[in-house]
């Protein structure tokens, strides 16, 4: 028995010591590509989304599971991780409590397994784009941000928070008309209520997506990014005035959207200057740009309103040490020489540039010596392509991309509904021909 017991806790040392080896060998790998030094085969970083419930099965997880069964969803992106080992960790899953979510009643979205939704259990998270602050409101909430959400944007975007509507401190001396009496109303109380309920509720979550990340990076896994972030335009445009108000806003009073864009780029950096002297192994934050498209406004406008704002959180983290992983998203086609013209003004080397689809080669040529490309991989190739081609593809982006370094294999968008084959020919092709490159 006790032969049995060493031989046992010696096997454990030495999975320790291999996953150990492992994290190190993918970091670096994943490290070389992002300075712009080629490694010893290109990396791959392909983002899981709901693939692992649908390569097994039998583990009964669901997208539902992220909001609903914290422990079914890990386990199936655990066993993604150990079949087709990425060098990083590629599920883009953030656990949401659907308990705490139905505490405070968000009118901005919705999810699986909440009461009363129609999503099935394999869809994502949904989002309803509503205007909840209103044009003739940016003076009062460019004079008091905090204050507005709080008393205005947070009632409208929570049910459950309608009782902070219109709340102020009151700053009257007297011990009955002190700042915090607003605080003793009913409704104000039950607001807090469900606040406390919610935030119960979504640190069980927290604890369980920090122990799963913990969890892969034992087994050998490094995190591709730490943090994810928005940039000012699309904040403004996605939860305050809407796409079809901040478009308009752009045209008819441009000053106030900057206004609003420069507040939100200082609550970004404040927001991720945690990570400036964090001890982490890994400092990217990714950031999906989601109205900065092509033909989506006027050039000027891109510039100023647009990239201005951005440009100071990206000139924020790089002078900290931290990466920007920057995510075009849709078509950027007329705008990627701009973006080079941008990143210029850093380091090579310090940010990553994801692009949907366009041509590879060209992203190369124009970005090489600045930043490092990721993606290439077209979702519909894998769910509809034959496995010829999908390995002509990845052999196109190692020939187009990868000497030199500054190339990490990713896809166009999360992967859902793909064939098997397709995914493992993926990976054996970059891992057989982007060795070495």
């Amino acid at each position: 028995m006790e032969g049995n017991q060493q031989d046992m806790e010696d096997n454990m040392e030495r999975n320790m010591e291999e996953s150990q080896r492992k994290f190190a060998e993918r970091l670096e790998r994943v490290n070389d590509a992002i300075a712009l030094r080629e490694p010893d085969m290109v990396p791959m970083a392909p983002w899981a989304a709901g693939m692992p419930y649908q390569l097994y099965p039998e583990i009964g997880a669901s997208h539902k599971s992220e909001m609903y069964d914290f422990g079914k969803a890990a386990e199936a992106h655990i066993k993604w991780h150990l079949e087709f080992c990425p060098d990083v960790v590629s599920s883009d899953v953030l656990f949401f409590s659907g308990k705490a979510g139905e505490s405070l009643g968000p009118t901005m979205m919705d999810w699986p397994g909440r009461p009363g939704t129609p999503l099935p259990d394999m869809s994502i998270y949904q989002m309803h784009e509503i205007e909840y602050m209103k044009a003739e409101e940016y003076d009062e909430f460019l004079a008091d941000p905090t204050g507005f959400y709080l008393n205005k944007m947070a009632p409208r975007m929570y049910s459950g928070l309608s009782g902070l509507e219109g709340f102020r401190f009151n700053v009257a001396p007297g011990i009955y008309t002190s700042p915090l009496a607003q605080l003793a109303k009913a409704p104000v109380q039950e607001a807090l209520r469900k606040l406390i309920a919610y935030g119960e509720e979504q640190e069980k979550a927290d604890g369980a997506f920090f122990g799963f990340l913990g969890r892969l990076g034992e087994l050998g896994f490094p995190p591709f990014y730490t943090a994810v972030s928005g940039v000012p335009f699309d904040v403004l445009s996605d939860y305050f005035r809407g796409t079809s108000g901040a478009l308009m806003d752009q045209v008819e009073r441009p000053d106030k959207v900057l206004a609003a864009c420069d507040i939100f780029a200082k609550m970004v950096i404040g927001g991720l200057s945690w990570m400036n002297h964090a001890p982490l192994p890994v400092k990217r934050v990714f950031f999906p740009m989601h109205k900065g498209m092509d033909s989506f406004m006027s050039n000027e406008d891109y510039k100023n309103l647009y990239w201005a704002p951005y440009q100071k959180i990206l000139r924020s983290l790089v002078e900290n040490g931290v990466t920007p992983l920057i995510f075009t998203e849709g078509p950027y086609k007329t705008r990627y020489k701009f973006i080079r013209e941008q990143l210029e003004e850093f380091p090579p080397g310090s940010c990553i540039v994801y692009f949907e689809d366009g041509d590879f080669a060209e992203y190369k040529r124009t970005f090489k010596d600045v930043a490092c490309l990721y993606g290439g991989m077209p979702i519909h190739l894998l769910m509809n392509g034959t496995k010829e081609q999908v390995a002509d593809r990845v052999k196109y982006l190692v020939d187009s991309c990868a000497a030199g370094g500054g190339y990490i294999l990713g896809m166009s968008h999360p992967l859902e509904n793909i064939r098997r084959e397709n995914l493992e020919t993926m990976f054996e092709t970059a891992r057989a021909y982007g060795k070495g490159r």
